[in-house]
């Protein structure tokens, strides 16, 4: 296991930094198609659009049978203005017609299948199963990859890297709350460019910190 890792996941949790209405949506919907299709919904986009575009989504349907009659019109009526809005829609309707005729209308729990589907990535194949599957695993968008590398967890290139790095290294009990973790704190403090380190706890275990107070 990596050196510090407890006390690191430790700290984030004593900032009890504010959830995004989408980041305790997804915490607590616990339906893997859910998950799926409002996880498409998010990529490129910001939770404050995300959020809305979803609920309005759920009142068309919230199952793949449901959408097999959904127009696409009213689907992308529905989504705007996520980010690519269009190509989204056409996706989740995609992706409920193959689930419907072709899994049983069950979305698979396992990462390798999940991406046959057209617009799913490694990233949104991991969210399924931690929050939709309950299983262990480690969703890494650029919040999480960004994070782990200023806090020493990996060093990576790439944000599939990045999985991987963490998954060799960290015990699977802590896998799939490190992305909600890593995302609230990296809206809310660790940011790209101009971090809050003021507001941060992390100081002692951080490389960005360190470079920038040249400690």
């Amino acid at each position: 296991m990596i050196k510090n890792f407890n006390e690191i996941i430790s700290g984030i949790e004593k900032l009890n930094l504010p959830y995004t209405e989408f980041v305790k949506f997804m915490e607590d919907i616990n339906d893997p198609f859910i998950v799926l299709i409002a996880c498409i919904l998010s990529l490129r986009t910001n939770d404050i659009t995300t959020y809305p575009a979803t609920m309005r989504m759920l009142k068309l349907g919230r199952t793949p049978k449901d959408f097999l009659t959904v127009k696409l019109d009213d689907l992308e009526n529905a989504i705007y203005p996520v980010g690519f809005y269009k190509n989204k829609a056409k996706q989740i309707l995609d992706i409920a017609y193959e689930l419907y005729h072709n899994y049983n209308s069950a979305v698979p729990n396992e990462i390798d299948e999940l991406i046959k589907f057209k617009g799913v990535g490694r990233k949104t194949a991991n969210l399924v199963l931690a929050k939709g599957y309950n299983l262990p695993s480690i969703c890494v968008d650029v919040h999480v990859h960004r994070i782990s590398n200023r806090l020493g967890l990996c060093k990576t290139n790439e944000p599939e890297e990045t999985e991987f790095a963490l998954k060799n290294n960290l015990p699977k009990k802590s896998w799939s709350k490190i992305n909600t973790l890593f995302v609230t704190l990296g809206q809310n403090v660790c940011k790209p460019t101009k971090p809050l380190c003021d507001k941060c706890n992390l100081g002692n275990y951080c490389a960005y910190y360190k470079k920038m107070n040249k400690v």
